[in-house]
């Protein structure tokens, strides 16, 4: 495993070296998308229909692989199905073997990536050759492929010139996109036809009629499948769905989530052994095709290693559900800017690649041992930073952060203590065991050191901010030394609110209804930027609302960010024991920080029962929200402040999954603000993850392209408002999302609650 500077040294060169291919490829793979999903009012229904289908698909495997064999043995086929990667790559030698192959093509598959057959048949002397175009880059360039859909993203078409010129010689240097596809189109049709074996992965496989799918955007799985006379189809057992019945969603969605098309270019069905005539390229024959004879054979390999484990496991079966599509890397902030290399999954990647490497590595056991954990998932797993995104992109809504979320925490119930740890773990106040990284443990508490530097302000902002202890942290703590600490406040928000008078007008028309709120004071609310707290109070009185404070300030969303699960469960029950009384008093809960509504609204399905989740869902709001309701129902917008200049918001990561930035965009309007909604998805400080120093160039990099776009919006202000140094106000509902834009920005930015709040002296 690699150190922190190791790390964050290998992160800069691969943003240096591969970023700019991967952002373009991705961003390419992004706007596709969402074209075609604009205005696709189907979408939504799929998605559950599909959801549905694999639901019923990974609930019945045993059932399918019965059925899947009686339909292609009874076509004349042959299946066999796999314990392990060894076990399937001995068969697969051994169909190789009787066959007397030397040679075999394949079309791309990740699944044969797994069990690494192009090796295994390498060490028996068969020649294996990739015949997808971004395959065969890579496996001429010696690498892995750096994604589920476009293994070569990371290349540009510079690069792929010189590899091919170099390997190949040919006799005029190839340089267009043009020339590199037709020579390798020209190259592997040669090997294709010359091939005594081919193989093929599946996307779906219909176990009644032991059909197999393959969607495509290139003709060459189809005559890796039927040029050479014997097929080996090579496929998790997750790829079975019941019949042709269940298809028609997988494949609409498939191509939309993964490449924004309609449909794919070619989408084959076969039910091998087929019935075309087997072709012998090495003849001159005047025989018509139609009239050949020739025996073909088909082998469907299906796979277990682990899946059938990943299956019993409550919380890394969703997995099994993934229809390899690619969304969850194009969605990715992180992704979006470097192809992980050795930093990532052994075999997979994206979002999903985590609870993939962990299953098939042995990581579906980790609940009873963690330690089976594979380095793979430890060393990519923080990249997730659990900013949601890849929920809304999955076509079959898996919830992929909390698939990270577990593996994580399994990570860190891995770790082997020693004295020291031991130690530390009798003076936290956490739920976890002694060992895991002090750094998680760290951000993992942060409600109790805020508390802590609260009380002892501002010596603690001084010494936190002193060399020698930036240092220490840096070393210890892999806080980086660049980041900006946040500024404990003395008097909290709740000291204020206790003490305070109020001291605004209350506008409420006799026809609003009344409304009473308790408001969450988050940690970094109640103790950092405590303005925002006193805006958001100010703001509910002046439109007639009964505020309340909550007793509480953690909502459990720290430790759940580092994977501290049942700290998280803890602080989960604490924050529903102290909101229910307000609910069962008919108080709505009204939350300022956008990561703590998400808390409320999503994640509390995972950390509470059934009924009280969808309780504290139900009465709560993000604040914009709740001060859109109130306005709509009768409230005075006077009561606000009113604004004629121009706002680019940018709108936190999982306030967009939950769909409340609208909110916001509609009150600023209604108050006269020329709002501009960032088109950046997220800031890339995500909470701790742009402190740690291994991802800190990693998360300004992210942060940057938001930059951009900001100073982009204050180019065309200035181009249309005097005096021509005009700048817009920076707006930003998210704790993580406001200290990013002004680290890198260098200017404030505002929480929309502290722009639209009466003024407390009028």
């Amino acid at each position: 495993m690699s150190t922190r500077r190791e790390k964050a040294e290998h992160i800069r060169h691969l943003l240096e070296t591969e970023g700019e291919s991967v952002r373009e490829n991705t961003t390419t793979f992004n706007e596709s998308r969402y074209e075609a999903l604009d205005g696709f009012e189907e979408y939504e229904d799929l998605r559950d229909e599909a959801r549905l289908i694999k639901e019923d698909a990974i609930e019945r495997i045993p059932e399918l692989v019965e059925t899947v064999t009686d339909a292609v043995e009874a076509n004349g086929g042959h299946v066999y199905l796999a314990d392990d990667a060894a076990d399937a790559n001995a068969y697969i030698e051994g169909v190789c073997e009787d066959e007397n192959a030397e040679t075999l093509v394949k079309s791309k598959s990740m699944t044969t990536e797994e069990i690494e057959v192009n090796e295994s048949l390498a060490e028996h002397g068969v020649d294996v050759y990739e015949t997808d175009l971004g395959e065969f880059v890579i496996q001429v360039a010696g690498e892995a492929p750096s994604h589920l859909v476009g293994p070569g993203i990371h290349k540009s078409r510079e690069e792929i010139a010189a590899l091919f010129n170099e390997q190949f010689e040919p006799e005029e240097p190839l340089e267009t996109a043009e020339e590199l596809t037709q020579f390798a189109r020209d190259y592997l049709g040669e090997h294709i036809r010359e091939a005594d074996v081919g193989m093929t992965g599946a996307n779906f496989i219909a176990a009644e009629s032991g059909t197999i799918a393959l969607v495509t955007n290139e003709g060459n799985a189809r005559k890796s499948a039927v040029t050479p006379d014997t097929h080996v189809a090579v496929a998790g057992v997750e790829k079975l769905i019941p019949s042709l019945r269940e298809l028609a969603p997988m494949v609409d969605l498939i191509a939309k989530s993964a490449t924004g098309q309609d449909i794919a270019q070619y989408v084959s069905l076969f039910s091998p052994p087929t019935d075309s005539p087997t072709v012998d390229f090495q003849e001159d024959s005047d025989v018509p095709l139609s009239e050949q004879d020739g025996e073909r054979d088909f082998h469907l390999v299906l796979i277990d290693n682990g899946r059938m484990e990943m299956r019993e496991d409550e919380d890394l079966r969703e997995t099994l559900y993934c229809i390899r599509c690619g969304a969850c890397s194009n969605s990715c902030a992180n992704f979006q800017f470097f192809f992980f290399d050795s930093l990532c999954c052994e075999i997979y990647t994206g979002g999903i690649a985590t609870g993939w490497e962990a299953g098939i590595e042995g990581g579906a056991s980790a609940s009873t041992d963690p330690g089976s954990i594979s380095p793979e998932s430890v060393e990519f797993n923080d990249l997730c930073t659990g900013c949601s995104r890849c929920v809304n992109a999955c076509p079959v809504k898996i919830d992929i952060p909390w698939i990270n979320t577990v593996v994580r925490d399994r990570i860190n119930r891995s770790a082997e203590p020693d004295g020291i740890d031991t130690l530390v773990d009798g003076l936290v106040p956490d739920e976890e065991s002694p060992g895991m990284d002090p750094s998680k443990r760290v951000f993992g508490n942060i409600g109790t050191l805020a508390k802590l530097g609260s009380a002892t302000a501002p010596v603690s902002n001084w010494l936190a901010d002193s060399r020698p202890v930036r240092a220490a942290m840096d070393r210890w703590l892999g806080i980086h030394s660049d980041r900006e600490l946040p500024t404990f406040q003395r008097e909290t928000f709740r000291d204020w609110f206790e003490q305070r008078t109020p001291t605004v007008e209350t506008y409420v028309p006799e026809s609003a209804p009344a409304r009473d709120a308790v408001l969450f004071p988050d940690t970094y609310t109640n103790y950092i930027d405590v303005e925002r707290g006193k805006a958001a109070v100010r703001t509910l009185e002046a439109l007639g609302v009964d505020v309340r404070l909550a007793g509480v300030t953690e909502s459990g969303r720290a430790p759940l960010s580092q994977g501290m699960v049942t700290t998280a469960e803890a602080r989960a029950r604490d924050a529903a024991d102290a909101l229910e009384p307000h609910i069962e008093d008919g108080w709505d809960i009204v939350v300022v920080e956008p990561s703590d509504a998400a808390m409320f609204r999503g994640d509390y399905e995972k950390l509470l029962d059934a009924d009280r989740a969808e309780r504290i869902a139900e009465h709560s709001y993000d604040v914009m929200e709740y001060l859109y309701g109130l306005l709509e129902n009768g409230a005075e917008l006077s009561a606000l402040q009113y604004g004629a200049t121009g706002v680019t918001y940018h709108s936190h990561c999982q306030q967009r999954t939950l769909g409340l930035e609208v909110y916001t965009e509609t009150v600023l309007e209604r108050l006269g603000y020329d709002v501009a909604t960032t088109d950046a998805e997220c800031c890339g400080m995500a909470g701790s993850f742009g402190y740690k120093s291994e991802y800190y160039d990693l998360s300004t990099a992210v942060g940057d392209s938001l930059v951009e776009e900001v100073r982009e919006l204050d180019s065309v202000e200035q181009e249309t408002t005097a005096p021509s140094s005009a700048q817009r106000k920076v707006v930003a509902s998210g704790t993580s999302c406001l200290d990013q834009l002004e680290d890198l920005l260098d200017r404030p930015s505002t929480h929309p609650i502290e722009l639209v709040a009466p003024d407390p002296n009028r």
